[in-house]
């Protein structure tokens, strides 16, 4: 059996669950371009912690970690189970690459989770242990831990990266909501980013993806703070050393909000 590719999603804001885009349409249709997973590791940008912390709540509740978004969305339930099991186990690995994890007992799903999960798989029937980011350490740090859970891609467990290939909502808030006109040269700026990083991938230059910040165009217009980011790093550590990036999606809303998603083989 080939290993379970590893993948990073743009999961976007809650309102992508019910209103037609290309990300829409792409997020529904990820589960039939995978294997059925045997169960799911996500990394949800919106999961924060000092260090990692895996969370080993066998019902996870849900997490409406947004406001001013339609009202059907504070009652969409995401009932998956998780694995408490399998949650000890990512911990002893990740210990063992010594990264001195905790378990969290109890935690639901926040809309980076369950965005992508609930389009992908809607009957809500695979279980799910949620793994945080650390918002204070780079992209190295999160790629070491996608590295350290990647023997699980061997048995069909699905190693998953939700962030945001983009995120400056500063610009999104502005344009939307307030009425203002974008700069103009910020959908250049949003091009030049997302496409490095295809170069990047393409070329195998991982030692320049890891030191993006430095290396990378336009940091600051695509992600004035670094957390939706470090769930890619953590989908290409899982891909493993020999992994082969695939774009799997590319669109744009307002012209500056990119949807990048990748898998990594």
């Amino acid at each position: 059996m080939n290993p379970m590719p590893s993948v990073f999603v743009s999961h976007g804001g809650p309102n992508v669950v019910i209103e037609p885009s290309e990300a829409h349409d792409f997020l529904k249709s990820l589960g039939s371009l995978l294997p059925r997973p045997k169960a799911i590791v996500m990394v949800s940008a919106h999961f924060e912690t000092d260090g990692p912390v895996v969370v080993s709540d066998p019902n996870p509740g849900m997490i409406y970690d947004f406001g001013g978004f339609a009202p059907e969305l504070y009652e969409m339930v995401y009932p998956a189970p998780g694995e408490p099991k399998l949650a000890t186990r990512i911990a002893r690995m990740l210990e063992s690459a010594g990264l001195d994890p905790r378990i969290m007992p109890k935690r639901g799903y926040d809309h980076g989770a369950w965005n992508p999960l609930i389009l992908a798989w809607p009957k809500a029937d695979i279980p799910v242990v949620q793994l945080s980011i650390d918002p204070h350490r780079d992209a190295a740090y999160h790629h070491a831990l996608g590295e350290a859970l990647a023997p699980l891609r061997d048995e069909g467990i699905l190693l998953m990266g939700s962030g945001h290939i983009t995120h400056n909502l500063r610009a999104i808030f502005a344009s939307i909501r307030r009425g203002q006109e974008p700069d103009p040269e910020l959908p250049g700026r949003i091009e030049a980013f997302t496409e490095w990083f295809a170069e990047q991938f393409e070329q195998g230059n991982r030692d320049a993806i890891l030191d993006w910040r430095a290396r990378a165009p336009h940091v600051s217009d695509n992600h004035p703070t670094d957390e939706h980011l470090m769930p890619l790093f953590f989908a290409y550590g899982a891909g493993g050393l020999g992994a082969r990036p695939e774009r799997m999606h590319h669109s744009r809303q307002y012209g500056f909000f990119s949807w990048d998603s990748w898998f990594f083989r």
